[in-house]
């Protein structure tokens, strides 16, 4: 992995989204690289993990939301554009498409592909993407983890993502790390972010709303 800015996601879908899961850092690299010099708006975290108040005042809060919408565009788009794929393969049965750099992945299982096939899906305006229903996030923080083989995240960052209609019903972030209805969050990615991801949610859950969009 190149040194520097890290941003991982995870999203599924049916005819709208069903979750995504983003995991991000400021810089990233290898201890005593120069990826692992502190960024910007890492800050001080105190004992109870909660955000240090520069994280809102330089900026460190707008760019995760930044990067959360960059994500979720992303994963719109390119499931935008699986609809007459799906539509001409009656036979498949799942599906996991991954960027060429690894980071994304979009993911959809029997259900999901079949809901697809026979309800349409709602665009963005004049956009080739799919229509962004309203979101309830959950976002977990840390100025700085080290992972086993030596990577270290600076402002490390784990968003969790769910339509606000479902997460009213499941509870986004409750029991999230232990029980069978949070898998989505902490199996979203393979080691060491992994590792990450257990790390981050141990710390202060911060909840966020997102219009459609």
């Amino acid at each position: 992995m190149e040194e520097g800015v890290l941003l991982k996601w995870k999203a599924d879908f049916g005819s709208t989204l069903g979750s995504c899961v983003i995991l991000g850092a400021s810089s990233a690299g290898k201890d005593g690289g120069a990826g692992a010099a502190p960024a910007v708006d890492c800050g001080e975290s105190d004992e109870t993990g909660s955000i240090p108040e520069s994280f809102y005042t330089n900026g460190g809060l707008k760019l995760r939301v930044v990067w959360t919408i960059s994500s979720l565009i992303a994963a719109s788009a390119r499931h935008y554009l699986l609809q007459p794929i799906i539509a001409d393969h009656t036979t498949l049965e799942s599906l996991d498409l991954t960027d060429a750099d690894g980071q994304g992945v979009l993911t959809m299982d029997k259900w999901q592909l079949q809901e697809l096939r026979v309800k349409p899906v709602s665009a963005s305006g004049g956009s080739h993407r799919t229509l962004m229903p309203a979101l309830s996030m959950r976002l977990w923080y840390a100025p700085h983890i080290e992972l086993p083989g030596g990577l270290v995240l600076n402002g490390a960052t784990l968003v969790a993502i769910k339509p606000t209609e479902e997460a009213t019903r499941d509870t986004v972030g409750s029991g999230i790390a232990g029980s069978a209805g949070g898998c989505w969050v902490s199996d979203a990615f393979e080691e060491p972010y992994r590792t990450a991801v257990g790390m981050l949610l141990k710390r202060r859950t911060y909840s966020l709303e997102m219009n459609s969009f």
